[in-house]
């Protein structure tokens, strides 16, 4: 499909115009643009600027999300902080709650805070790429609407739950793992929807245990509670389902146990037939390098891990085997003079917006 690119900062102004429409604060609204923007920039397409309106402005519109971020910290220690989100923007939540974590690390070599009634926070990779660029290792999760079955079930009873991970190294990049718990997340269901495609095999699973693929019947089926994302690894054990399942469990123990808050179908955004807020957990652990060994070593060690993989013999039909961040870095040099991409589909969207919030300045840049 034709992709139209739009300047990034562009894009940025664009956003913050309309998200203060919206009664978000100008400084909040610049965190939420810079999660979702760096989203796109390194090719998290399903979290980048494509959720601004089903996902954000539609909650506030719908009264689930709270436009003007107020929470509090209901319990701190020197190296560990409990956050209340009062059902606040996510993004702005979560950049504090990071910036919390960071700041005790600096001081005593580890920090953790965690989250309870929170919302949507948007790119994981974000959170734990603050951490990196100030020589720390930055590690975070956050719990989901119900989404992933069980291995051996079909009911959607976990969140997509990624479990992310950033590291510095003395590369042009950092590490960067950012997964899902499930082998998709909902968001590039949502993706391949816009785009008219159908999903591969084994990525959904229905009531019947049988296999989805129509994308766009697959999204209402996830509401309605008649398909299930499979966990990692895939449906049943053949294939080591039960690794992806575990591993959702812990996201999901972690962000909602330490801080007492909602988990599992208490996460369904609905209540007696109603919309309601989501409610979301999340963690984040800041550890600072220095604490263990100068950060020039710790880089130094981890490139050369990270080259002496990707030097390793590969298979004779590959010619190049990728570390985790390297594809990240290869599409923020690929966009960096671009911009963000654009199907026919979210361009339309995007004019929408323009004529609903009044910024007619923009309309010509979603022709």
């Amino acid at each position: 499909m034709d992709t139209k690119y739009i300047p990034f900062d562009v894009i940025e102004k664009f956003m913050v115009k309309v998200l203060n429409k919206a009664g978000i604060p100008h400084d909040d609204a610049k965190i939420i643009c810079n999660v979702l923007i760096q989203a796109d920039m390194y090719g998290f397409d399903s979290h980048g600027v494509n959720r601004l309106k089903p996902i954000y402005l539609d909650r506030i519109k719908d009264g689930i999300v709270n436009p003007v971020t107020n929470y509090k910290i209901i319990k701190e220690t020197p190296t560990t902080a409990v956050i209340d989100g009062q059902n606040g923007m996510g993004h702005v939540i979560s950049h504090n709650a990071m910036r919390i974590a960071m700041d005790k690390a600096k001081k005593f070599g580890m920090g953790m805070v965690v989250v309870r009634n929170s919302s949507h926070y948007g790119f994981a990779g974000y959170y734990a790429l603050m951490a990196t660029k100030e020589d720390m290792i930055g590690i975070t999760g956050t719990n989901a609407r119900p989404s992933i079955a069980p291995t051996f079930g079909v009911e959607g009873m976990l969140g997509t739950n990624p479990l992310t991970f950033g590291m510095p190294t003395d590369e042009s990049f950092p590490f960067l793992l950012d997964c899902a718990t499930s082998i998709t997340q909902r968001g590039k269901i949502e993706l391949y929807a816009r785009l008219g495609k159908d999903l591969p095999k084994g990525w959904v699973i229905d009531n019947n245990g049988e296999s989805k693929t129509n994308s766009q019947e697959v999204l209402q089926q996830l509401i309605a509670g008649e398909a299930a994302l499979a966990p990692l690894g895939g449906i049943g054990e053949e294939t080591a389902g039960y690794k992806g399942y575990g591993y959702a469990t812990v996201v999901e123990i972690l962000s909602a146990a330490l801080q007492q808050g909602a988990y599992l179908k208490m996460l369904t955004g609905f209540q007696d037939g109603k919309k309601v807020p989501y409610r979301l957990g999340h963690f984040f652990i800041a550890i600072d390098i220095n604490a263990f060994v100068e950060p020039g070593l710790f880089k130094k060690t981890t490139g050369n891990i990270l080259r002496e993989l990707r030097a390793s013999r590969k298979m004779p039909s590959q010619n190049r085997i990728y570390t985790a961040g390297e594809k990240e870095y290869d599409t923020w040099m690929f966009r960096k003079d671009k911009g963000v991409p654009f199907s026919d589909k979210l361009l339309k969207e995007f004019k929408g917006i323009c004529e609903e919030y009044n910024l007619p300045e923009f309309s010509h840049y979603f022709e």
